[in-house]
């Protein structure tokens, strides 16, 4: 496909960027600890931590593994939430040559099994809250090395001690966990200073991430993310952001867990480039108290997940925050719904910009021009020295505005999945495109228009009917809060519409909602089947889980 969207581009946006420029994240890093040293790289519960300080932690923890004598490239698996600790331990692992494992804390003991021993990693670093998990999971490992930390351990002697001592003692939120030989980070980080750190140099083919997703098909799967990848993807995001930021006076809000390769790239090393403070929001779930921490700061950025922005819009506290400063709002994750972009314009003044990507492309693929005043259901344009093609089931590009499967070929785009070669042939054409899985078309513009995930996609006596348009919809009614569609088994027309719906307004019904949805949608995209609940199931970052629902209403 012609890159037609070049035309659409920003005036300061360039068509391509040059991995080049920098030869591994280490190198950005460091070019930012020197250049903003003085200035507040992180927030968290209040503590803070400088560039220069962040700059010497790291140093020690790299220098403590390498101590282990741990070979280049050796697997270190991180399990906290958005602790100060998490990127001092993510730098000192990139410094030392190693490939940082992002896991989730809660994972189950299974779940947690599978990715260490997957990975093969070596050394894993955990809050003590999810200890009693790697306790469980560590049989069958290749884990020789553990450092457990707590919540409060970088939050200063007094304030530290205060909240460890209320998690164990009076929350009562530590279970108990034997895990011999582990030892403390704060142990790890000042045999590390004494042991030195040396510096080494690093390459685009190093693996920087292993960020483990269920792709596209099968079985949860680490996405090799080289240096060269995530380069390219920091690169890519920083020119596209540049003519709505200032470098070095901005403060973004970091609320989806920095395991997730959204908030990673994004917040994280995008961000770091820039010389940002990192607000980081402990648990983004607690909305009263996210909102509390919102009103001592005054943030320029947030980004996060259609379901996160809903949560504080439903909020009234959200609106009588001062947004003076607030420039940048970015949505990605899941689909941004029409309703809670307008909402969100009408509260902060600001754009809700939303943007698409995945694990396996580091993982921005398009954004929408910042420029954008309204909310154009486009997921936005292919980013700098992105390709895309729209193709069918044989491979074959199709026509503009017809739709068939997202195809992305750039600089960002993953090596591979760790030890799963036929994984990895399976989701790239003979030329390099990676199948996203994700059905899509474009427009003359070169705008992409994301119609949902082909797995997704629900069949109704033979037409295709797509959840993101039904779920759209339905949330076009004000007294519905939250939605969400799958198919369920049907013996007349194969599978059925059904919508799941957290309602704002008790008097709303079933019919109401179908009666609207009649006015709105092909008669066969009408949820025949409407169940009303408390809440709906979630991922980490707050997705709404469609498989979860499927497997309820199958059983």
């Amino acid at each position: 496909m012609d890159r037609i969207w070049l035309k659409h581009y920003p005036p300061e946006v360039p068509a391509d960027i040059n991995p080049a420029d920098y030869a591994s994240l280490v190198d950005i890093f460091e070019e930012s600890c020197s250049r903003f040293a003085r200035k507040t790289a992180y927030l968290c519960m209040e503590a803070s931590l400088s560039f220069h300080e962040l700059e010497r932690h790291s140093a020690d923890f790299a220098g403590w593994l390498q101590s282990l004598g741990l070979a280049r490239g050796t697997r270190v698996a991180l399990m906290m939430p958005n602790l100060l600790q998490y990127p001092v331990c993510l730098f000192g692992i990139l410094r030392a040559g190693c490939t940082v494992v992002s896991c989730n804390p809660l994972y189950t003991p299974r779940e947690l099994q599978h990715q260490l021993a997957d990975s093969g990693a070596e050394v894993v670093v955990i809050v003590e809250n999810f200890a009693h998990t790697l306790q469980e999971a560590l049989p069958g490992t290749a884990v020789k090395h553990v450092v457990v930390t707590s919540i409060g351990e970088m939050l200063g002697a007094l304030k530290g001690s205060l909240v460890d001592f209320a998690l164990r003692h009076v929350k009562k939120m530590i279970p108990a966990w034997s895990l011999p030989g582990a030892i403390r980070l704060g142990k790890a980080l000042a045999t590390g200073h004494r042991y030195g750190f040396k510096r080494i140099a690093l390459g685009h083919e190093d693996i920087a991430f292993l960020q483990y997703t269920g792709g596209t098909t099968g079985v949860s799967k680490g996405a090799m993310l080289t240096h060269r990848n995530i380069v390219s993807n920091v690169l890519q995001a920083d020119a596209w952001i540049g003519p709505v930021t200032r470098s070095g006076d901005e403060v973004i809000v970091t609320a989806l867990p920095l395991y997730h390769v959204f908030a990673l790239t994004a917040n994280c090393l995008t961000f770091l480039r820039l010389g940002a403070t990192n607000l980081l929001i402990v648990n983004p779930r607690d909305i009263p108290g996210f909102i509390k921490t919102l009103s001592r700061h005054r943030f320029s950025a947030i980004t996060g997940v259609n379901t996160l922005f809903n949560a504080l819009l439903n909020n009234p506290e959200f609106g009588k925050l001062d947004f003076a400063e607030l420039r940048l709002t970015l949505g990605g994750g899941m689909a941004v719904m029409e309703p809670v972009a307008r909402r969100w314009k009408e509260v902060t003044g600001v754009p809700l910009v939303q943007a698409y990507g995945l694990t396996e492309t580091s993982p921005a693929v398009c954004i929408n021009p910042f420029d954008n005043s309204d909310f154009n259901g486009s997921i936005g344009l292919p980013i700098s020295s992105t390709e895309i093609s729209i193709r069918d089931a044989d491979g074959n590009e199709l026509p503009l505005g017809e739709p068939g499967e997202l195809c992305v070929r750039g600089p960002q785009v993953m090596a591979g999945y760790y030890g799963r070669p036929d994984e990895t042939a399976h989701v790239f054409h003979a030329d390099g495109f990676l199948m996203t899985g994700d059905v899509a078309r474009v427009d003359e513009r070169g705008y992409v228009y994301l119609v949902d995930r082909k797995k997704d996609m629900i069949l109704v006596s033979g037409f295709n009917v797509y959840p993101n348009e039904v779920e759209a919809a339905v949330a076009m009614i004000p007294a519905v809060q939250d939605v969400a569609c799958i198919g369920v088994p049907d013996e007349r027309t194969g599978e059925a519409v059904k919508i799941f719906v957290v309602r704002k307004d008790p008097r709303l019904t079933a019919q109401m909602i179908i009666d609207h949805c009649r006015t709105q949608l092909t008669a066969y995209k009408v949820p025949h089947r409407v169940e009303f609940r408390d809440d709906l199931p979630r991922t980490n970052v707050g997705k709404i889980l469609r498989r979860a629902l499927k497997e309820e209403s199958t059983q």
